[in-house]
């Protein structure tokens, strides 16, 4: 009799991505300013995608690592009044943000897979592009 095994939720697999996302959010998140050092959030599974919202009148950094967002590998987030919204369809167990300026608000959303946190080692830092 033949024993059947299982694929287990991992970064290649295919399935864990296609369905919808268990939700995530994360609201009114006090962002430091650009001479802190960045909030880390993480998240309890690797992500498929991540939603942040500016709350504020101020742009916000946003990387995949601490010396990303205080150096040049990071996206800008920019203020209510411009293009408030940011979405990354990304595999991360953490997100770094950092103000241009002074300390401000931002909320974040995100869809989470079943796949564990260990599947991806130090949520990509030191990776090229990253930081």
């Amino acid at each position: 009799m033949s024993t059947y095994t299982y694929p287990k939720p991992g970064l290649a697999n295919v399935g864990s991505f296609q369905v919808s996302g268990i939700p995530f959010v994360s609201g009114n998140l006090a962002v430091p300013t650009s001479s802190a050092e960045p909030l880390r959030l993480d998240f309890p599974s690797v992500t498929k995608k991540i939603i942040f919202s500016n709350e504020a009148n101020v742009d916000v950094k946003v990387g995949f690592s601490a010396e990303g967002v205080k150096g040049t590998n990071y996206v800008r987030l920019h203020t209510k009044n411009e293009a408030p919204i940011l979405e990354l369809e990304v595999k991360a167990t953490s997100v770094y943000l950092l103000s241009t300026g002074a300390a401000t608000v931002v909320s974040v959303a995100a869809e989470l897979t079943g796949i564990p946190l260990s599947e991806i080692a130090n949520n990509w830092s030191g990776s090229a592009g990253v930081g």
